[in-house]
């Protein structure tokens, strides 16, 4: 079966505002998910591209680059802004990064640190921020903070799905 790429996702948001500590527990994982499945990968693995898709340290490096947007939509929420901060759809952030260089512990470390400083954002939002509503520009959907949270979730399994792709095609 063929996996749909992450622009066709199409999302429906209905989820209370009291699924964001569910939520954060799972944006709080993938870290741990990562470490986990890197964990005996060397450094010239964790760099190989096959058929031009991105590598393992990419994947990592991407999740890392776009927390700077997430952090960025938090701030559109608190300033009630009624469309929320576009997402660079050519990822041109991880594309001029040079994830490729970097060490895979290193990669791991760097979104480790965001992440934590995201959800350390995301835990102090008030009552009434997490029941404000903004746009998502390229969905054409409203959400609200949870909503976002579990956006967020969602790709993160979308990469690691890709991960673990790349894991197992190199284990057959």
């Amino acid at each position: 079966m063929q996996r749909l790429p992450w622009t066709s996702r199409t999302f429906h948001f209905d989820l209370p505002e009291g699924w964001i500590f569910n939520i954060l527990e799972r944006l709080e994982g993938t870290h741990v998910r990562i470490e986990s499945m890197m964990q005996g990968i060397d450094e010239q693995f964790a760099t190989h591209r096959l058929g031009g898709k991105w590598s393992l340290k990419d994947h990592i490096g991407h999740l890392t680059d776009l927390e700077s947007l997430h952090d960025g939509r938090i701030e559109d929420f608190l300033n009630r802004k009624n469309i929320l901060r576009a997402a660079d759809m050519q990822n041109l952030k991880t594309k001029q990064a040079g994830h490729q260089e970097k060490m895979l512990a290193t990669l791991m470390e760097e979104f480790r640190n965001v992440r934590h400083h995201f959800i350390q954002r995301f835990r102090a939002l008030d009552d009434e921020t997490l029941r404000f509503q903004s746009l998502h520009p390229r969905l054409q959907v409203p959400m609200k903070p949870v909503d976002m949270a579990f956006f967020v979730a969602e790709h993160d399994d979308h990469h690691l799905a890709s991960m673990r792709e790349i894991l197992l095609n190199h284990i057959q």
